[in-house]
């Protein structure tokens, strides 16, 4: 794949794993770039922030305010929530700590020196240009202040048992509210740090700030002055604050051309290096090259993507394609934003699925970190296109009515010190813990301090840049368990005791973060949509922060993943339906969940999807339908139909799927890779950098000679049914039967009425089911249709009246038919009631003289 800005061309090569090199990197003539003659600079400083290395639970020092940690405490719990107080290591040691700036600088030097910074700002050329985009009547874009947070002991009693951690918790919250409010004017302006850090055009010139107070000397090197660091030394302030201004060329040109290699060389206490610009909007790694370049990036206005389109509305019921594009074609290869947004996005649309989850979007330098080991926190990956080109996917999607949700990490960061954040001051305690608590031994990766006045920035700054500049729609925080516990969820295993969530485990500020952050989108992007990947199961996760909650809109249910995979593991007779209805339903009272039957994390290798576990190797050989079927493929494509539509039917109020798991694929990701080296001395061999199994057979799902099509098409009338009946987010859900002998599971879920017989040979005739609604019901969906490549043995022109008194607690009842191995849907019969089936797609034909599927 080749791509080109301002006529440079980049060619992408497979990325190599570099998060174990350590070293610098000597900048050398490189011809392929733009390349601009040395010329002599105006260089300016300015007060701006510092953060010094500080405890867990504490902001030290900022730009604005200097928060000691010496003061004693006297104040009571009720006073510490009128009055914020301030972090402290232990969240049991409440400590009211006070202003204190005697050895300091002032707070009117601070302020008067960020002034400065601000009318600087009243300059700047904007890098994205917006276009009118015609939109209904929006929400109000304020950030609400903190409530009372005393609402979620109402909602949950048992809470009051931790009330010191919580209300200590949420005090924690509304004390850096008010500080960020009142040094930084508030979260709105606190969140755009990309307008004083990384590089700020304006009708002068460019000026370049970074945050490095462990830096003894900063020089911007690269293409623009042929990597003289001799060139455009940068000034320090007493912060901590690198900075220059590059004033424009005499024909008013600006400084740096767009697309120039760009790179900060300092002076650290681990020696020189030269470093990606933290703030970096773009980078790329070079033909040949192991290390990435940062691209100053500021396209000429032509060049610039403008979004035509509206932002969708957020649905009611989410229903998520969860994607990554560079895996995203049915070719081995890296696919692009351009081929995603062409391709993938109408086949999503047709699916019937409402918001698409893209995976990998911020640049990872190892590829097969499946975007996960972050380098640079601010650019979309170059693999995949340019960000106009990321833009114009984005804008496709709201075209057809597509959510598009970002897999956010700010969970931790790649280890890798040539292109990330790692040591990027020289330093291990910059953006991240020092020592041991800023590692995660398991990733391999590095630990933000939440508790770093300018972590909070970046972090904050980083949501806001992506929602704001290229108009995602919401995100799916990734690895939150990891964030909120000091052991990072690593070999614990949550009881549901409140004790392991509310204790000395939990670090209260990567709490109090993740409410920052859901106030700010929920404040400034009203329709904004956020997940939180959460394994714990942590009461308040989904409850608003004002309430005393964590604040995000939906919990990923995990637990229903691993669930299956532990049934998968038996055998037929040994499933217990009061076990699967107990896991689907498990999950808290008011706070909605985004169930799922498999992700991203069941397909790849080393681990077997539902249809792998099912099927096995037989999907090679038998899923033709102009050959004979066998015992295990008749029964895999029953069960995984079943398997979904129960986790969409009980699992919660929103539903999630991997692309190509709704057609059952064949085969694992298996990223390229050469042999990787662990810490502990052992080997993982590598695939000789094969694209092979990195990518989607999209054709098998599409192929009408295949039985892929048959379980495609099914996952499609599911989200249809969703679509008609809105059964996910109604607010009536009944199981009125979870029969053991019969293995039979009944419930009603709206209106509608599910019906489930795991049998693997017992069909029933005449079979009871409760229900609470009189009438005359029908088919809505039946997984043994041959559509979806069943055995036809339901009629769906068949009529079902109720009859009245109780059965199953239920006052009425009706009679039905329940195959084996087979789902059937039922809903009140309207005049123009149809079966929830594909309209476009030709009907998937089963022997007539096929028996019924056995165990094999």
């Amino acid at each position: 794949m080749v791509y080109t800005i301002s006529g440079i061309r980049f060619p992408v090569v497979p990325s190599l794993n570099v998060s174990s090199l350590r070293g610098d990197r000597r900048a050398a003539s490189l011809p392929v770039f733009l390349r601009k003659n040395d010329f002599s600079r105006k260089i300016r400083a300015v007060k701006s922030s510092h953060d010094s290395d500080s405890p867990s639970s504490a902001i030290a020092e900022s730009d604005k305010i200097l928060i000691p940690q010496d003061q004693d405490n006297s104040a009571s719990l009720t006073d510490q929530l009128e009055t914020p107080v301030i972090t402290s290591e232990d969240a049991h040691n409440l400590e009211d700590l006070t202003m204190e700036d005697e050895d300091k600088y002032s707070i009117s030097e601070a302020d008067t020196s960020y002034r400065q910074i601000e009318d600087e700002l009243g300059s700047v050329v904007s890098v994205g240009k917006k276009a009118n985009i015609p939109s209904d009547e929006a929400k109000p874009k304020t950030i609400p202040r903190p409530g009372a947070g005393q609402k979620i002991y109402e909602i949950d009693p048992s809470l009051l048992a931790h009330r010191e951690h919580l209300d200590f918790r949420f005090g924690q919250y509304k004390r850096l509210h008010d500080e960020i409010n009142k040094y930084e004017g508030g979260l709105d302006t606190f969140s755009r740090g990309y307008e004083k850090f990384g590089f700020i055009r304006s009708a002068t010139g460019v000026t370049y700030r970074e945050w490095a107070p462990g830096a003894k000397s900063a020089a911007l090197i690269g293409d623009f002055n042929n990597w003289n660091s001799n060139a455009d030394v940068m000034t320090r302030n007493e912060f901590g604050v690198w900075e220059i201004f590059l004033p424009n060329n005499v024909d008013g040109s600006p400084p740096i051309p767009h697309g120039s290699r760009v790179k900060i060389r300092m002076d650290t206490p681990s020696g020189v290096k030269d470093s990606i610009p933290a703030w970096i909007k773009f980078s790329v790694q070079a033909p040949g090259e192991i290390p990435y370049s940062g691209i100053y990036y500021d396209p000429p206005e032509e060049e610039k993507y403008v979004f035509k389109h509206p932002q969708p509305k957020r649905p009611k019921s989410l229903r998520i394609y969860e994607s990554h594009v560079g895996m995203s074609s049915p070719e081995p290869m890296i696919n692009t934003y351009a081929n995603f947004r062409d391709d993938v996005l109408p086949r999503i649309k047709k699916l019937g699925y409402n918001a698409v989850q893209i995976m990998a979007i911020q640049e990872h330098s190892y590829y097969a970190s499946f975007g996960y080991h972050v380098t640079n926190f601010f650019a979309p990956s170059s693999r995949f296109g340019t960000p106009e080109e990321l833009k114009s996917l984005i804008d496709k999607a709201h075209e057809l009515g597509l959510l598009v949700l970002m897999d956010i990490v700010h969970s931790h960061a790649s280890n890798n010190t040539l292109d990330g954040l790692n040591m990027f001051d020289g330093t291990d305690s910059h953006y991240f813990h020092p020592g041991s608590r800023g590692y995660h031994w398991m990733w391999d990766s590095r630990l933000f301090n939440y508790g770093s006045w300018e972590v909070l920035r970046y972090l904050l700054s980083n949501a806001r840049w992506w929602l704001d500049e290229y108009k995602f729609d919401g995100f799916r925080f990734d690895g939150v368990t990891s964030m909120m516990y000091t052991h990072h969820g690593l070999q614990v295993a949550f009881t549901g005791n409140y004790s392991e969530y509310f204790g000395m485990a939990t670090d209260v500020d990567a709490v109090v973060y993740l409410m920052l952050a859901n106030d700010l989108i929920h404040g400034l992007f009203p329709e904004a949509v956020t997940i939180g990947e959460d394994v714990s199961g942590m009461p308040t996760f989904c409850l608003p922060t004002q309430d005393g909650g964590v604040g995000f809109d939906y919990r990923l249910q995990m637990a229903i993943a691993d669930k299956w995979i532990e049934i998968l593991k038996k055998q037929d007779e040994d499933w217990k339906m009061g076990d699967i209805v107990h896991t689907l339903t498990n999950r808290r009272w008011l706070e909605k969940c985004v169930a799922y039957a498999e992700s991203h994390d069941q397909a790849l290798v080393g681990d077997k999807t539902i249809a792998f576990w099912l099927m096995d190797k037989d999907m090679y050989d038998f899923m033709a339908l102009d050959r004979p079927s066998t015992p295990r493929i008749d029964r895999g494509i029953a069960l995984h139909k079943m398997i979904r539509l129960i986790t969409m039917g009980l699992g919660g109020e929103g539903y999630l799927n991997f692309m190509g798991n709704e057609f059952g694929h064949p085969e694992w990701i298996d990223f390229p890779r050469g042999e990787q080296q662990l810490p502990n001395g052992s080997v993982i061999p590598g695939n000789n950098y094969s694209y092979d199994k990195c990518r989607r057979r999209f054709d098998l799902g599409d192929a009408d000679y295949l039985r892929y099509r048959g379980m495609q098409e099914f996952d499609r009338a599911m989200q249809l049914l969703e679509e008609k009946f809105g059964f996910m987010t109604a607010e009536h859900q009944y199981i009125s039967r979870k029969n053991e002998g019969d293995k039979v599971i009944i419930f009603e879920r709206g209106n509608l009425v599910f019906v489930f017989n795991f049998h693997w040979h017992n069909s029933y005739s005449d079979y009871r089911v409760g229900c609470s609604t009189p009438g005359k019901y029908k088919i809505v969906l039946d997984s043994d249709d041959a559509l979806f490549g069943g055995f036809n043995r339901l009629n769906h022109s068949a009529e079902y009246f109720t009859n009245e008194g109780w059965y199953d607690d239920r006052p009425r009842s009706f009679l039905v038919y329940a195959p084996s191995r087979t789902a059937a849907v039922y809903a009140l019969a309207d005049d123009d009631l149809e079966p929830a089936l594909s309209d476009e797609a030709e009907p998937v034909l089963a022997d007539e003289a096929e028996p019924e599927p056995v165990d094999p």
